[in-house]
């Protein structure tokens, strides 16, 4: 499978190199980073009462005064559905002052 020459795109190829079977629904992570904790609660709260189905974290950055939201949904890793996912967390993030950081995928072995 060939991916799209960009970040999303080279992580899914280092995670397909890797072994890992993009396929099958995995536990994908975003992260959302917040100056003000306030913000950081509004979107976890939000995404909580929210149909995606999300795991959400709150807690302090190693970066002094800000603050993460980690959200953990079930899904398929496809190029399209992290894509589409990333831009959902973006308009979110930015809606309660914050921005979208990214995403990472846990494996349970």
């Amino acid at each position: 499978m060939t991916f799209p020459n960009d970040e999303n795109g080279s992580v899914l190829a280092e995670m397909q190199e890797a072994g890992i079977d993009l396929s099958k629904s995995l536990t994908v992570e975003f992260f959302q980073l917040f100056e003000q904790e306030k913000d950081a609660r509004a979107l976890a709260e939000f995404v909580q009462n929210s149909d995606m189905n999300a795991v959400v974290n709150v807690h302090p950055d190693q970066t002094p005064n800000v603050w993460d939201v980690d959200c953990q949904i079930e899904m398929v890793p496809s190029y399209e559905n992290i894509v589409a996912m990333e831009e959902k967390f973006e308009k979110l993030a930015n809606k309660f002052n914050g921005f979208n950081d990214g995403w990472g995928v846990q494996q349970d072995d």
